[in-house]
């Protein structure tokens, strides 16, 4: 906006000047406000020192002329001739004797008679009878000077005149720049210090920064798998490893789509090749007899369930990813959803040569809080993957039983157990098996989808789905159900 532009002046850009100009801003005022608070104070105790020092000789002149020396004005004025004669402090300051009128009368200076300095301290000890002092230029010769007067008071309380202490602060001041000098190099030596100290702090951080910028640019440009070396040892390099972290994590995503995406296209290939030859058989081929015609309506209607099949696998993946995923609860019979699920499955994988074993609980089992349909899809596609992965054994084994106080949570949960005689699962892919896209080693079709959402379904039902190798080989797949009341 217009009224914003002028503002866009002072605008610092890049992280190392932001934090130059700021850190250093503020240890440039600090500094400043240090040596000016440090010159304020050594110059107020020069200064007073002087001034108490002169108000003391003032003090102690002027009490012993107001105690010994005769009152008359000719033996004052020979004693302050005398005293002024015999003053060893001439080379350091100069004494005066000061009439009441406010001329000088004598001084170890030798400055004309008659003459009046025209400073305050004289002025204000007449009228006052007390000691004043003068910090100022001499309004004759324009010098710093500070001046000390003490009345010369005696008992009747007439003042015969005023003893004058004057020193030049030349040599004060001198004094005064000099410290403040070494306080300013001081300071300037500490600034330095911290500047090169903040610049190499800075660098520690801008170059990592750079790197990481570097390297999110070519992971954005594809370049996925990347690494940066991990020099540090503080925060920078957590973040420097999280980054290599997140870079291997987006080439393992990216290798796991491009997979999922090669193998469902294969996966939706095949059976839409199947069902496009038949079709095109069945309806252009007069010559095929019934059972061939039977035949192949049963291979249509058997990839047309695998098509159906694999693309509500999807949405509900779909579902899973946006968060759109849920499931109704409510009371049911585990043990007739998994008897209905063998039924269904039994006949289908043995037209494959494969026996299906469904031994039904000792006890009855309790009514567990479940969604049915999204159980029986999750022992379809665990009984689906035995049969396909394992149906080398020709032997699929299920039992259903109830596991108290599982793992000490004082829980109770029944347990679905699928176990095939099949090769078994390669022990470095077992804590990969429940991930999405994740197919292994194994060739057997499918999207790999199906175990992550078999997990998803389970763990909304609080539930635990472990899959692993039994002793005698083969896979064994639990599913753990907890028992209990419907959840509020």
């Amino acid at each position: 906006m217009p009224d914003k532009e002028p503002f866009r002046l002072f605008r610092v850009r890049g992280l190392r000047n932001r934090w130059m100009l700021g850190s250093m801003a503020v240890l440039l005022v600090l500094t400043l406000v240090a040596v000016s608070a440090y010159g304020v104070a050594i110059g107020s105790y020069y200064y007073s020192s002087v001034r108490t020092g002169l108000e003391t000789k003032a003090s102690s002149s002027s009490a012993f002329f107001s105690n010994y020396v005769n009152r008359t004005y000719a033996e004052y004025y020979q004693s302050a001739y005398r005293f002024t004669a015999l003053f060893d402090e001439r080379d350091k300051l100069d004494l005066q004797f000061i009439s009441s009128s406010g001329r000088i009368e004598v001084s170890t200076y030798g400055l004309t008679a008659g003459t009046m300095p025209g400073t305050e301290d004289i002025s204000a000890a007449l009228e006052t009878k007390k000691i004043s002092s003068f910090m100022g230029r001499d309004p004759s010769t324009g010098e710093r000077i500070v001046a000390v007067s003490s009345p010369l008071v005696y008992g009747d309380g007439r003042v015969m005149g005023i003893i004058r202490y004057v020193s030049s602060l030349r040599l004060v001041d001198r004094q005064v720049v000099s410290r403040v000098l070494i306080a300013v190099g001081i300071a300037a030596g500490l600034l330095l210090v911290m500047f090169l100290t903040n610049l190499v702090f800075i660098r520690s951080i801008v170059t990592p920064i750079g790197e990481v910028t570097a390297m999110t640019r070519r992971i954005a440009d594809g370049g996925y798998g990347s690494q940066i070396q991990n020099k540090y040892k503080d925060e920078m390099g957590e973040m420097v490893s999280a980054i290599n972290d997140l870079s291997i994590q987006i080439s393992h995503s990216e290798k796991v789509k491009t997979e999922f995406i090669s193998s469902v296209s294969h996966e939706l290939r095949t059976p839409l090749t199947a069902i496009t030859g038949w079709t095109e058989t069945l309806s252009y081929d007069e010559s095929l007899d019934e059972d061939t015609r039977k035949k192949g309506l049963a291979i249509v209607l058997e990839e047309a369930r695998r098509l159906t099949n694999m693309v509500e696998e999807l949405l509900v993946f779909t579902r899973i990813e946006d968060g759109r995923f849920t499931v109704s609860i409510e009371k049911l019979d585990i043990e007739a959803e998994l008897e209905e699920a063998c039924f269904t499955c039994r006949e289908l994988i043995k037209q494959e040569g494969i026996k299906l074993e469904y031994t039904p609980p000792e006890e009855p089992m309790p009514l567990i809080p479940g969604d049915p349909e999204r159980l029986k899809q999750v022992i379809l596609n665990i009984l689906d993957n035995a049969s396909k992965h394992g149906g080398s054994g020709k032997r699929i084994v299920v039992t259903l039983h109830l596991e108290e106080n599982y793992q000490a949570s004082g829980k109770d949960f029944v347990c679905i157990r699928v176990r095939d005689f099949g090769p078994g699962i390669p022990p470095d892919e077992l804590g990969n098996v429940k991930l999405k896209f994740y197919r292994g080693s194994s060739k057997a079709r499918g999207s790999g989808i199906g175990l992550a959402v078999c997990d998803e379904i389970v763990r909304l039902h609080n539930g635990i789905l472990d899959i692993g190798n039994a002793p005698e080989g083969g896979c064994v797949v639990s599913v753990f159900l907890p028992t209990g009341p419907l959840p509020q």
